[in-house]
């Protein structure tokens, strides 16, 4: 007896988050192009498709003791085991990110409250971030850039986690940060070397906005006071697997927190990135990969781990601070990777666990959590 359409399509809206999204294996992996739903704006995905030529299905992580600029956080190295997936070309612009923010002031009348909804509805539902701090960070932007394919900066990893959320339900596939090992392996392009290009940072400036090159001509532009700053994605030259500006520009947000003797329990191992992710258990520290146009070359390596700080949020004037912008962290972005196939725990990889965001989740009066779905892209116009 065939299924009555009403009943199969009220079971479709109503299932769970993950069963939505969940994916057939693609058969063949390419890059594509596609737009946010409800919007002109287009990301592009570039396709890793680990085991064909020129794409290891195993990479050393990390970088051994004579390295130049090497940290001892970097070691000792061990060996990833990575499956296939897509990353974006560019990282992730203020012009996508700003129709996620926009929706503070559309979805008003959708916001849910943990008091008044059951578990699953809450977990399910996406934060929408809270106004920008005018008064000081506006002016900053304004002058760095923030329209017209500027790297969207001044986040947290939450809000790049939110992001992700959102742009999950708005297309239907699963997006989400990258995990430290999955950025590296993307930023090595199969390489061993301190970048992918080589180990002589001299050639750094073909790739990447940094110390060295960031600086404008007119000393208005930019940072104010220094007239140096990030770059519009994709102006300079991308790296042999096409991506574009994972060295320098903004650095960029990974799924993990931070520890500096990670590496040490991982010594002489072959593990995956699903066995290696570090979930964050509190705010500070997470990691940070890539380096960003204030920093030198030898921050800007494949293997250069960066750990985030509370000093970011130094000039915050909220209390508790706001776990959407950072106020002195202009140099940090991020872009977002799509797994070939669905993992599972999906939740895990949009709502962090950290005990003081659920908490201003839960009680914060200008935080707004909100069902997201592809339907949405119609309140968007």
């Amino acid at each position: 007896m065939p299924l009555n359409p009403l009943i199969l399509t009220l079971w479709l809206c109503h299932g769970p988050l993950f069963t939505a999204l969940q994916e057939p294996p693609a058969p063949v992996l390419e890059s594509y192009t596609e737009k946010i739903p409800g919007s002109e704006i287009e990301i592009t995905w570039i396709a890793i498709p680990v085991g064909q030529k020129g794409y290891p299905e195993s990479i050393r992580i990390g970088s051994p003791e004579q390295e130049s600029g090497r940290n001892e956080d970097e070691g000792p190295t061990w060996t990833l085991e990575v499956k296939p997936f897509w990353i974006m070309k560019c990282e992730v612009t203020w012009d996508a990110f700003d129709l996620f923010r926009e929706q503070y002031g559309i979805l008003q009348q959708d916001r849910v409250s943990s008091d008044k909804v059951d578990d699953k509805t809450w977990a399910d539902a996406v934060s929408i971030p809270t106004p920008l701090w005018e008064q000081d960070s506006r002016p900053i932007l304004e002058g760095l850039g923030t329209g017209g394919g500027y790297p969207v900066a001044d986040i947290t990893q939450f809000a790049a986690m939110q992001f992700s959320k959102w742009l999950s339900r708005k297309t239907g596939k699963v997006l989400r940060l990258p995990t430290e090992a999955e950025w590296e392996y993307a930023a090595r392009c199969g390489q061993e070397t301190a970048y992918s290009f080589g180990d002589d940072p001299a050639r750094l400036s073909e790739f990447a906005w940094h110390f060295d090159n960031s600086e404008y001509d007119d000393p208005d532009l930019g940072f104010p006071g220094l007239g140096a700053g990030y770059r519009k994605v994709g102006t300079l030259a991308a790296n042999r697997w096409g991506i574009h500006d994972l060295y320098g520009n903004v650095a960029e947000w990974t799924l993990d927190g931070y520890q500096a003797q990670a590496y040490a329990t991982r010594s002489g191992k072959t593990l995956s990135e699903k066995e290696t992710v570090i979930w964050p258990a509190k705010i500070w520290p997470a990691v940070v990969r890539g380096g960003s146009w204030q920093d030198d070359p030898e921050r800007c390596r494949s293997a250069a781990r960066l750990p985030s700080t509370r000093k970011w949020q130094k000039r915050d004037p909220q209390i508790p601070k706001s776990i959407w912008w950072c106020t002195d962290a202009f140099h940090v972005g991020f872009r977002l990777v799509r797994p070939m196939t669905a993992l599972e725990a999906t939740e895990r990889w949009w709502n962090p666990q950290v005990e003081s965001i659920q908490r201003q989740l839960k009680e914060g009066y200008k935080e707004l959590r909100v069902p997201i779905s592809k339907t949405d892209a119609s309140k968007d116009d």
